[in-house]
């Protein structure tokens, strides 16, 4: 009687591991998916970005190989 007590005491430990893994991982795929939605609107700004700056590059007149106004 003490063998199948001990075992169900065993088992019952590893279910509630078991279920504290299952909510914990639940929580890490919720924060890497709100992560990656971040990141891939980051990523998207910045390609917006760098576009504008290009364009902005391309329509300012040419004064960056002029000497400095001091020589």
């Amino acid at each position: 009687m003490s063998d199948i007590k001990t075992l169900s005491d065993r088992i019952d430990a590893l279910e509630t591991r078991l279920t504290f893994q299952d909510e914990t991982i639940e929580t890490l795929n919720k924060t890497i998916t709100a992560q990656w939605l971040k990141i891939d609107a980051l990523t998207r700004q910045l390609v917006n970005l760098n576009q504008r700056l290009q364009e902005a590059e391309a329509h300012a007149p040419d004064a960056t190989n002029e000497p400095p106004p001091h020589y």
